[in-house]
């Protein structure tokens, strides 16, 4: 079987730091410079491509002379604002010997989660694409704060890849791909071929940290690969150190891991929902609420909430939870936290004697509402 990224017309491709610099001490130019004769090949073959990048702390820290990176928000953040500078400046030089043009795209967690804004975003993504430009993202560390950071770049890469709808997500790394026990532990470590990208049990055997330099390990690749694949978007995980990865991948060669979508694609309203990744509260639901949900596709009621929290108000994104506490759902709730303690237990008949108002018989409408 080929690899899914031959038939791809649009792919985000994330790269981590460790790709882009030099073990973490600046921005290796070499390596820059073979990333955009990649991508440029791939757009001359017709295809379209959205880069995700890390490497502006590690940049920025070499800059300022700093060994070790720091832990303080605004060390992190200036540090971020002086390295995307020269991240940006490289890329920009690199791409222009081979007559592309390249965009910025700095984004937050507030970008995707307010409706408008992430439509914009849609918009200029998809726009700058038919335009012929390579856009290359990475997080706004220097605003985003701890409550609104994507936190990891595979993360970002993943909901880049809902948001224009892209069919694969290519996530780079310094491991060949994903291994059922930690390669760098155990040498009976066998390499992850093909898998289910929603198969729960690749949670569990992806384990590891980053380097000093990187974020996050072999989970959120795994975890960015289950929520591209809402969009039906497939990932492939493999080593940004084999040649010329991105073309052979693209010419049908297997390389690394790769995960696939199996469940249909959510349709766009929903599958903004379901990307949000920080919600305002939780609502407990008895069984029955559950089955509403889940296997008659009905709207959740009050009468099926026995617990709430959080604080939140009328159409915010709250998570659905069973009664083991595992979230199925996430909506946009028609009362607020407050409203919502007074009416659970309760009939939507009795919504107005218990508020002396009505606004609507639902929780959470089926329309708004998406099970995850």
């Amino acid at each position: 079987m080929s690899s899914v990224v031959q038939d791809a017309k649009r792919l985000v491709v994330k790269v981590g730091s460790g790709l882009v610099t030099n073990r973490g001490q600046g921005l290796d130019l070499d390596a820059l410079s073979r990333w955009a004769g990649q991508v440029a090949e791939l757009r001359h073959l017709g295809r379209e491509v959205v880069l995700v990048s890390s490497g502006a702390i590690a940049a920025g820290m070499q800059r300022l002379g700093w060994k070790k990176r720091p832990r303080a928000l605004h060390e992190l953040q200036a540090a971020a604002a002086v390295g995307q500078m020269g991240l940006i400046q490289l890329y920009e030089s690199c791409f222009r010997e081979h007559g592309l043009m390249t965009s910025q795209i700095l984004l937050t967690h507030e970008d995707l989660a307010d409706r408008k804004r992430y439509l914009n975003a849609r918009s200029t993504l998809r726009t700058l694409l038919e335009l012929g430009v390579i856009p290359i993202i990475n997080e706004n560390d220097t605003v985003a704060v701890d409550e609104i950071r994507f936190g990891d770049n595979d993360t970002l890469a993943a909901l880049v890849t809902n948001l224009i709808e892209a069919e694969v997500l290519v996530i780079l790394t310094d491991q060949a791909g994903l291994y059922d026990k930690d390669p760098r532990k155990d040498r009976t470590a066998t390499l992850i071929a093909e898998a289910r990208a929603d198969d729960p049990a690749l949670e569990a055997v992806a384990g590891g940290v980053g380097s000093h330099i990187a974020l996050g390990g072999m989970l959120t690749k795994v975890l960015a690969a289950k929520r591209a694949a809402r969009s039906g978007a497939h990932t492939v995980i493999a080593s940004g150190h084999e040649d010329r990865v991105l073309l052979r991948l693209a010419s049908g060669e297997r390389l690394g891991t790769q995960l696939t979508a199996e469940k249909a694609t959510l349709a766009a309203r929903k599958q903004w929902l379901a990307d949000h990744l920080q919600v305002r509260g939780q609502l407990v639901l008895d069984g029955g609420a559950v089955k509403a949900l889940r296997v008659d596709r009905k709207s959740l009621l009050p009468i099926g909430v026995h617990e709430v929290s959080g604080e939140f108000e009328r159409g915010e994104v709250v998570s659905c939870l069973d009664e083991a506490r595992r979230e199925i759902a996430r909506g946009l709730v028609n009362y607020s936290a407050a409203e919502t303690r007074r009416i659970l237990r309760t009939p939507s008949s009795e919504i107005e004697a218990k508020l002396g108002y009505v606004d609507e018989p639902e929780l959470i409408h089926r329309d708004n509402l998406v099970l995850l």
